[in-house]
C-alpha cells in the first residue's frame, strides 16, 4: 500500500509537528499535490536545483528536505531564478518538495538528537528549554565516553563528517569531558553552553563575536560547517523515518542524495 504525500507529511507531523518550528520557518509542502501517490522518497539537505533532478532520475515522487525552498513570502517565480528554477522543475516533473526544519531540529530523534549520537555522548540532556514543552528543545549536552583533548576531537570530528577543514577556537590541549551539539548555526548559545558546564560547543555557523564570546567564557568551539553539522544527521533520521512509514504498514523507499554538496566551497 502506498501513501499520498499528504499521508507522509502526517506521519512526519507526529515526528515533528510543524507548530513547534520558529516563527520565521517554514515546513511542510512547499511544491505540489498532497494527493500525489508516493512510492519513493529521496532525501536532501537542501531543495537544490540538482536534488530535484536527482529526484526525477531515481523516479521520486516526493523529495524531502530539512530546509525549506520558500521562506520570504515570493513576489514572482522566475525559472531562472531560485527558487522558481527548482519550482518550475519539480511541477514539470511532478515531483512534491516538503521540508521539516526547526521543528525537526527541536523534536525528540531528530537533528540534534542524532548529532548527539553521531558523537557518541552519554547522560544526553536538552540544551534549551522552551516555555512550551509541547514545543520540543533546541540542542543537546551531554558526556564524552572518554575524556580527550579538544584537537584529538577536532580531528575526529573531521573523520566523522567527512571534512577537509573545520573552524576551532580553544587551546588544542583543553582537556574535554561535556559536550554542547547545535546543528546548523548555534553560536547564538554559546553563552547557555557555557552556563550548562559544556567544555565545547560543536555547531557551524559560528560568528566572529560569538568566537570572542566564548573565548571569555572559556568555552571551546569547533565550527564543523552548517552542512556538514546537519547533513549525516539529517540521513540518520530519514533512517528512522523509514522504519516509521513501515510500522504504518506503507511500502515506500527511502534514499538520500550522498552525492549533494556544500553550497559553499573552502579553497585552501
Amino acid at each position: 500500500m502506498n501513501p499520498t504525500v499528504e499521508d507522509i507529511l502526517f506521519s512526519l507531523e507526529r515526528i515533528a509537528p510543524a507548530a513547534t518550528a520558529e516563527d520565521w520557518d517554514n515546513p511542510g509542502l512547499q511544491v505540489g499535490n498532497p494527493s500525489l501517490e508516493v512510492r519513493k522518497i529521496l532525501t536532501s539537505l537542501d531543495p537544490a536545483l540538482a536534488a530535484v533532478k536527482e529526484a526525477a532520475r531515481r523516479e521520486a515522487q516526493l523529495l524531502l528536505t530539512h530546509h525549506p525552498l520558500i521562506f520570504p513570502s515570493l513576489s514572482s517565480i522566475n525559472r531562472k531564478i531560485h527558487p522558481g528554477d527548482v519550482i518550475f522543475e519539480a511541477c514539470e516533473a511532478q515531483i512534491a518538495i516538503a521540508a521539516a526544519h526547526t521543528n525537526l531540529d527541536r523534536a525528540q530523534g531528530g537533528i540534534n538528537d542524532m548529532l548527539a549520537s553521531l558523537l557518541h555522548l552519554k547522560n544526553i540532556e536538552v540544551l534549551q528549554e522552551t516555555s512550551m514543552p509541547s514545543h520540543g528543545s533546541l540542542g543537546r549536552i551531554g558526556d564524552l565516553p572518554e575524556p580527550e583533548h579538544l584537537l584529538s576531537f577536532a580531528q575526529k570530528i573531521k573523520h566523522l563528517l567527512g571534512l577537509e577543514i573545520l573552524g576551532l577556537s580553544g587551546r588544542g590541549e583543553t582537556p574535554l569531558k561535556r559536550v554542547a551539539v547545535v546543528g546548523g548555526a548555534g553560536g547564538s548559545l554559546v553563552p547557555l553552553a557555557s552556563s550548562m558546564g559544556a567544555d565545547v560547543l560543536v555547531t557551524g555557523d559560528v560568528s566572529h563575536h560569538e568566537a570572542l564570546r566564548a573565548m571569555t567564557l572559556g568555552l571551546a568551539l569547533i565550527d564543523a560547517g552548517h552542512f556538514e553539522t546537519e547533513k549525516k544527521a539529517f540521513a540518520l533520521f530519514a533512517a528512522r523515518f523509514k522504519e516509521l512509514l513501515g510500522r504504518e504498514g506503507w511500502d515506500v523507499v527511502i534514499e538520500t542524495f550522498e552525492e549533494e554538496k556544500n553550497p559553499m566551497q573552502w579553497v585552501r
